[in-house]
């Protein structure tokens, strides 16, 4: 079995980033797609990425860049992909190469807006690509701490679980902890999931609650996670797992957090518009919200948190309304 072969970073941002760190401390080079010539040269002059995780520095004589997409898919064996997942679409929109060749690695932790799918079943039903060559990365790993080394843990999900092995031994390292999973589809609902309760969190500590609301509410969380996946992916898997468990907590108590940054700012009386403008970064899970409430409407599973959390943000109901209501219904 070949894999992984050439690798080949797909997105730019803090995750993309550190996945990259991650991959070159086991590989002598790698393959990078950038959306943006003007980002690409601006990091070779600089050695680290000018957005993103400044402190990390490259060596860029290991890294083949390119904003040509056709050209990177062409020249890599493994695509990890790292764009927020509502810009995949109009990244792969470019895409005249075949990939169902190709080992697809998503560290998306979101749905395809429009199609609410998610990330893998997207390769797997528009691009041909057999189920048992996709693979996800998921875990309670933030890319700011993988930036410092900090010791951090991933779970590689794929239904072949020798390929799954094999990837997982080239993260592997003195920082990087690695587990396999064959519950592809679990992994992946439980990280968009996660996003929305770490919304949930943070707009319950800018509306003041404390430390022992908190916990209630991860507690909630869970049962919830569990209740969705056991309806959409029933398979047998152990919801107090690091993919799962550890990686809601982490989202929902970590300052690290993007979507708890943003819930935050929501309910200390931002507008949705204006925690996006001044955050400058995506909250995977304002889209997960939407997604996973239309998913829900065929699915009927009792959600509270999720519904919740869609009113305030889509339906404008006042966040100190909403979560009162929130917290009568739990126990």
């Amino acid at each position: 079995m070949k894999l992984p072969g050439k690798i080949a970073i797909m997105g730019g941002g803090s995750w993309a980033t550190a996945i990259a760190k991650i991959v070159l401390a086991q590989s002598e080079s790698i393959n990078w797609y950038m959306r943006r010539d003007d980002r690409i040269e601006e990091f070779k002059r600089l050695g680290h990425n000018p957005a993103y995780l400044t402190s990390v520095r490259f060596d860029i004589k290991r890294i083949n860049f390119s904003s040509d997409i056709n050209k990177i898919v062409k020249e890599s064996d493994t695509l990890i992909f790292v764009t927020p997942s509502p810009y995949l679409k109009s990244h792969l929109k470019k895409l005249k190469t075949k990939i169902k060749d190709k080992f697809i690695v998503t560290a998306i932790k979101g749905i395809v807006p429009d199609e609410n799918l998610i990330v893998s079943d997207y390769f797997n039903k528009v691009y041909g690509v057999p189920e048992d060559n996709i693979a996800v990365i998921a875990g309670p790993c933030h890319a700011e701490e993988v930036a410092l080394e900090r010791l951090s843990y991933l779970t590689i999900g794929c239904k072949d679980i020798d390929k799954a092995k094999i990837f997982a031994r080239q993260l592997a390292g003195h920082y990087i902890k690695t587990s396999v999973s064959p519950d592809v589809a679990g992994i992946e609902y439980a990280s968009v999931l996660k996003n929305i309760y770490a919304i949930a969190a943070g707009i319950c500590s800018g509306l003041k609650y404390g430390d022992n609301f908190q916990a209630v509410l991860i507690s909630n969380a869970i049962q919830e996670m569990n209740r969705f996946l056991n309806t959409v992916h029933p398979v047998e898997r152990s919801i107090d797992d690091s993919a799962y468990l550890g990686d809601l907590l982490v989202t929902s108590y970590s300052n690290f957090s993007r979507n708890r940054v943003f819930g935050t700012m929501i309910g200390k009386g931002y507008s949705v518009k204006s925690a996006q403008i001044e955050m400058e970064m995506i909250a995977e899970g304002y889209y997960g919200t939407k997604c996973i409430k239309e998913l829900n409407k065929h699915l009927h599973v009792n959600m509270p948190i999720v519904d919740a959390v869609y009113n305030i943000l889509y339906e404008r109901i006042s966040p100190m309304i909403e979560i009162k209501l929130l917290t009568d219904s739990f126990r």
